[in-house]
């Protein structure tokens, strides 16, 4: 496993930079500490696994890199941008334009089509120069679901909604894919397919970051770092 926290691909460039940052969460009136002082870098074009067992604080990590959460203290640079000098309004553009989520469970409306969750994103957040219905029948067809286009979740196997799922978080060409657990409710091979679509992504220049605790999965990763109770371990 190679766990080095100061390898970047070859331009050098971190495209996410998170500075001594601390998360805790305060239900009631105790202090529940889940991140502690964490300080990693993503490079642009990377693909990341980041590993833990459960509680590590993996996912939060995730999420903050992800603009889900606000730290509790320090610093988040998405593409030179700082989390928390942002308002919610600008949050949400900009989370929703360079910022795209693949999650395990697929998150899919169950009365929309294929091509209908596809399209979701673009109502609240498009990019102009996109023809966001063309895009989405393009990335519907690079999945292989062309022909599925307009059937429903609940007539689409598990490989076929984590295929929308990508697809969906596809459509706003975002420049950081997130992936929390994306092959955990699909079989081995099924999974092995939806891990190659990130291999393809990546190589397409894409910063893949994948939270997992399977080294199997891991391994399709450049590097990998553990999370271990709420901090960032490298060898």
């Amino acid at each position: 496993m190679n766990i080095n926290k100061n390898s970047l691909p070859e331009d050098g460039l971190p495209i996410v930079e998170v500075s001594n940052v601390r998360k805790s969460y305060v239900p009631g009136s105790l202090e529940i500490p889940v991140l502690s002082g964490i300080d990693p870098k993503i490079g642009r074009r990377e693909f990341l696994a980041t590993m833990g067992p459960s509680g590590s604080g993996k996912s939060t990590f995730m999420n903050l890199i992800g603009w889900l959460y606000r730290p509790t203290e320090g610093q988040v640079l998405v593409r030179e941008r700082d989390l928390n000098k942002m308002s919610d309004e600008e949050l949400v553009r900009v989370k929703g334009l360079e910022i795209g989520f693949v999650f395990q469970t697929f998150n899919l409306v169950s009365r929309l089509t294929a091509f209908e969750n596809v399209l979701l994103p673009t109502f609240a957040n498009s990019r102009i120069i996109i023809d966001s219905r063309k895009r989405t029948k393009e990335l519907l067809e690079i999945m292989g679901l062309y022909d599925r286009m307009h059937h429903k979740p609940g007539e689409l196997s598990g490989g076929e909604s984590q295929r929308v799922s990508s697809a969906r978080t596809l459509i706003n060409d975002p420049a950081i894919l997130l992936a929390d657990e994306p092959t955990g409710n699909l079989d081995s091979r099924t999974g092995a397919d939806i891990l190659c679509i990130f291999m393809d992504l990546n190589m397409e220049g894409r910063t893949i970051v994948i939270v997992t605790h399977d080294p199997e999965i891991a391994k399709y990763a450049y590097r990998v770092i553990l999370v271990k109770d709420g901090i960032i371990q490298y060898n």
